[in-house]
């Protein structure tokens, strides 16, 4: 059975549908939110550097940073291919060092979650606080957790594209809320024109973030960031939602002091 991360295009299919509607999101914030001109763009954990390509084709100055070599090489080809230019590096959110500071980060879909300890995630904002120039912008999403009892979802969904056919199946096995850890599985019967089919199953684990918990762990780097605004998974620039115990799908925009 193969690993979801040796197949760094199907990473990049699952989320390709995604990829305008956030590059918008990303613009319009940067114009509302930052107090700065934003030309030099970070994104920590950019996996198949998706939004790494496609901020660069509208011309930032864009670095990726990610721990998989096989997901930085297939971002290396997909911008050598498309004639664009982007730095990928090879290292840790935790430990993010820069000579020059960037105007603003992304960081979607749960990716900041890898980051499993409570000092890893301040590590991780603090550190790229100081990687952020004052008045710059980190764009932050994740799926956060009830505050009560709640039973975990299994999503199964199909994406066809230049010929493959990719069926998906995400579930969480296992859940510790004391730890605030979840096993996510990820299953994929990738079946290409061809007729080839590969089969992929992942497990890995992601901290879990009740509204609360993330509010307590933005005021520890309260020295670095505020709260700028918050919204959901809808990337509405002009539709806003409190940060409140009702926001699950959470986006928000956190402005470096």
């Amino acid at each position: 059975m193969a690993k979801w991360y040796d197949y760094p295009q199907y990473f990049d299919m699952l989320f390709r549908d995604e990829t305008p509607v956030e590059v918008e999101f990303f613009e319009a914030a940067f114009k509302r939110f930052a107090g700065r001109k934003v030309k030099r763009l970070l994104e920590p954990g950019c996996g198949s550097g998706r939004l790494v390509v496609a901020m660069a084709n509208r011309g930032y100055d864009v670095t990726g940073i990610d721990l998989s070599e096989a997901m930085l090489r297939y971002t290396e080809r997909k911008l050598k291919r498309r004639g664009l230019n982007a730095t990928c590096v090879l290292g840790d959110m935790t430990a993010i060092e820069v000579e020059q500071p960037f105007d603003a980060a992304f960081c979607t879909y749960n990716t900041f979650r890898h980051l499993l300890t409570e000092k890893d995630a301040v590590t991780h904002l603090q550190t790229l606080g100081d990687a952020i120039a004052p008045g710059g912008l980190y764009i932050l999403g994740m799926h956060l957790v009830p505050e009560e009892e709640y039973e975990a979802v299994v999503e199964r969904f199909t994406i066809r594209h230049a010929g493959t056919e990719l069926k998906t199946t995400i579930s969480v096995p296992e859940t510790d809320l004391k730890k605030r850890l979840e096993t996510l599985r990820v299953k994929l019967i990738a079946k290409r024109r061809s007729g080839e089919k590969i089969k992929i199953e992942s497990e890995f684990p992601l901290r879990l973030y009740t509204p609360t918990q993330l509010k307590r762990l933005f005021k520890k780097v309260s020295d670095r960031w505020e709260l700028a605004e918050s919204y959901d998974f809808a990337y509405d620039i002009d539709d806003p939602l409190p940060f409140d115990k009702e926001l699950l799908e959470g986006l928000f925009i956190l402005r470096r002091k």
